[in-house]
């Protein structure tokens, strides 16, 4: 009779963790994750892939498990991807300090 009730628990597709590693699959892809972290996204798309699987072959432990991997993965992606576009709009600023104390500095010494 307990085997019965786990059985019964387990052939739930776990539909929420699913729909949340769609979900941060699109937030990635719409942070440009496919062109800063294009292998974070790609192991996310292929756990999803693996989940859904999982879920046509009755075993909801491993959907579960996987979708969750795939939802972890897809937040790094777009982690990733923020780090990366933060590092470059942090590098073009030194570079427009540097240009503006350069142009200082000889303005400062024209006028001496």
């Amino acid at each position: 009779m307990g085997l019965l009730a786990l059985g019964g628990c387990a052939a739930t597709p776990p539909t929420a963790s699913l729909a949340q590693a769609r979900d941060a699959i699109a937030t990635a892809e719409q942070a440009e994750a496919g062109r800063y972290a294009p292998g974070e996204l790609s192991a996310a798309r292929a756990h999803l892939a693996s989940a859904d699987t999982a879920v046509s072959a009755q075993n909801m432990n491993t959907a579960q498990r996987l979708a969750e991997e795939s939802t972890a993965d897809a937040e790094f992606a777009t982690a990733k991807t923020a780090d990366i576009k933060a590092n470059a709009v942090n590098n073009d600023m030194k570079r427009s300090t540097a240009t503006l104390i350069d142009e200082m500095q000889r303005s400062a010494g024209v006028q001496q």
